[in-house]
């Protein structure tokens, strides 16, 4: 039986990446891996008190330590066990609160994943050319900072040879810090693909 996008399905079924512990299918939640390499996004394929499979949109990076967050901020030291393409399992570092996990019940309310990337933009906006810095990235908005005032609401360009122009908007300002939103939103295959190209291009041309 098919299960709506969102909801779960637990799994007793015995496959190559078998654990002791129920492993309950999660559908279409995504997350971050957090890696030597830097961060990525993966999607949650099942998990258990004591494992969990995660899909990429690309092999996921590997190396130690790996951390696992969660769109409430939640993270998770993780130990890989195996991989396969895009596929990979792994080890909790100490066993979670599937129930949690599963609800989305953390610390903080739940919000979208932002990844930590520094990189130098410019910004385009009323005919002048400026330098930013961006400091996260996440499908619908960014991070950076300015030295020169940008005004709430203010429209303007990002501009940078390592990324798509994006149209933005000032959505806050916290001194030379500002928050902005996207005009045209990233879809998450796109903004996996971009942050992969931004930090860890091999991944890219990694056999699946």
């Amino acid at each position: 039986m098919e299960q709506p996008a969102g909801e779960t399905a637990i799994n007793h079924g015995a496959t190559g990446e078998e654990r002791a512990a129920p492993r309950f299918t999660l559908l279409i939640r995504s997350a971050k891996l957090i890696a030597p390499q830097g961060q990525f996004l993966c999607v949650i394929r099942d998990v258990s008190a004591t494992g969990i499979s995660l899909r990429g949109f690309h092999p996921l990076p590997d190396g130690e330590p790996l951390l696992l967050e969660l769109q409430t901020g939640d993270r998770h030291a993780i130990e890989r066990v195996w991989s396969r393409g895009n596929e990979a399992g792994f080890r909790f570092a100490a066993p979670v609160e599937v129930g949690n996990l599963i609800a989305e019940t953390g610390e903080y309310p739940k919000r979208p994943l932002r990844l930590d990337i520094d990189l130098p933009l410019d910004l385009r906006c009323g005919g002048e050319r400026i330098e930013a810095d961006l400091v996260n990235l996440s499908q619908h908005g960014a991070r950076i900072e300015c030295a020169h005032f940008l005004a709430l609401g203010q429209p303007l360009w990002i501009m940078s040879d390592r990324l798509p122009e994006i149209e933005a908007r000032v959505r806050w300002r916290d001194g030379s810090r500002y928050g902005l939103t996207f005009d045209t939103t990233f879809n998450l295959r796109d903004f996996a693909l971009l942050a992969a190209r931004l930090q860890c291009p091999r991944l890219l041309s990694a056999p699946v």
